[in-house]
């Protein structure tokens, strides 16, 4: 059972405390973007209000203190994901820059016509879409991992998948049209003894569940700070140093050089010759508060919480006839999909606005998973550690709501 102080945790978050046509706000979208508690917006304002100030640039106090809460934010990311050091924690907007970052850096410089670059048929947009422009244009061919109807990856020809061809595997760690948790620990070892890098989109996975990429062994690990309590805009790269080092800049400009003259230009060393520009120095530092926040309630416990949702969800959901859940594996965070029979999940989604509830329905920006199973979109509840057992009622009214008004 949960451990967590559920009604102290949600006078943390302002948001929640409000109504909607009437109703109190039940938020369940938090795949999409989740909400941030008061410690975090008192962070971002607090840096406005006192320190704001370029990083790295200046002498004066306000810089100094800037620089010191924006470079605290590194190193709480780095304990975050247990990174070795700073140097391997790159800000950036978020995971589909970092990823776009990866494929334009990394893997262009060393791919050519005939290569392969190895993702899986679950793939956020985000990680599919760099992939493919990559390939446009370097002639490289995109390869996917076929998946199951319950929504696993369909691994009993993975091996094949991994030639000498292939410059990169990019795999999702957690599913968000589904909540399937991939086996990426497994896969990471098989690709290594081919020598084939790995990247891990963890943007679903952060917020849910204990990270270690050392653990994980993978070169690249990504991910956003909006979905894990942090603001937008904000995001960080996990690379390997070694990687990170041989790699040339993605875009030039401010911080990210040593010297410049018309005729050379020195980069700067890491973390920096990554963050061209003047970066998101709030962000950063809203994302650091976002750490703090989440580790002082105990990952774990979040987890538990959160997995207790789900199992109670699912079970209640799966009870009501005439409702299908998609995806359905054995190892699932947060996510859980559905549909109504006969009813367009655009309608679910109105019906259920009208009663205050909040869920996501579209394609999730996961377009072939839809393909897969044959359908145009799905309705979509997906779960944070300050939702609560009462909020999975709702779930269950809203779903007999829309079956009465469209019986």
């Amino acid at each position: 059972m949960s451990k967590l102080d559920l009604h102290t945790i949600r006078t943390d978050f302002p948001i929640l405390d409000q109504q909607v046509n009437g109703y109190p706000l039940v938020y369940l979208d938090n795949a999409a973007t989740s909400q941030k508690p008061i410690q975090v917006i008192d962070a971002v304002a607090n840096y406005y209000r006192k320190d704001n100030a370029n990083v790295h640039r200046g002498v004066h106090r306000l810089s100094q203190r800037a620089t010191d809460a924006y470079e605290g934010a590194r190193e709480k990311v780095r304990g975050f994901v247990n990174v070795r050091s700073d140097k391997e924690i790159i800000f950036v907007r978020g995971a589909t820059e970092a990823i776009n970052l990866v494929a334009q850096s990394f893997v262009r410089p060393q791919i050519q016509a005939g290569d392969e670059i190895l993702i899986s048929h679950m793939e956020h947009h985000a990680n599919i879409v760099p992939w493919q422009m990559l390939c446009e244009q370097t002639g490289a061919q995109l390869k996917v991992i076929p998946m199951t109807k319950v929504g696993e990856l369909d691994l009993s020809n993975f091996d094949d998948l991994l030639t000498t061809k292939t410059k990169i595997m990019a795999i999702g760690h957690v599913s968000n049209a589904l909540g399937t948790i991939n086996p990426v620990k497994e896969m990471i070892v098989k690709a290594h003894a081919k020598n084939i890098p790995v990247l891990v989109d963890g943007a679903q996975a952060v917020p849910h569940m204990v990270v270690d990429v050392q653990d994980l062994d993978c070169d690249f690990y990504v991910f956003s700070g909006h979905k894990m309590f942090a603001p937008t805009g904000i995001g960080a790269l996990f690379g390997k140093q070694e990687l990170l080092e041989e790699m040339p800049p993605w875009q030039g400009g401010g911080d990210m050089i040593l010297s410049v003259s018309f005729e050379h230009t020195q980069y700067n060393e890491l973390p920096y010759k990554f963050e061209a520009g003047t970066p998101n120095i709030s962000g950063a530092i809203g994302m650091g508060a976002a750490i703090d926040y989440m580790q002082n309630l105990g990952i774990a416990n979040l987890a538990q919480h959160e997995h207790d949702l789900l199992i109670t969800a699912t079970e209640k959901v799966s009870a009501i006839e005439g409702v299908r859940i998609i995806g359905t594996a054995k190892e699932k965070a947060s996510v859980l999909s559905f549909m109504i029979e006969g009813v367009h999940p655009h309608d679910v989604g109105t019906i259920f606005d009208q009663q205050g509830v909040a869920i996501r329905t579209g394609h999730h920006c996961a377009q072939p998973v839809m393909q897969f199973y044959g359908i145009p979109a799905t309705a979509r509840a997906s779960f944070a550690f300050y939702n609560t057992m009462d909020e999975i009622d709702d779930l269950v009214a809203g779903i007999k709501k829309v079956q009465e008004l469209f019986a």
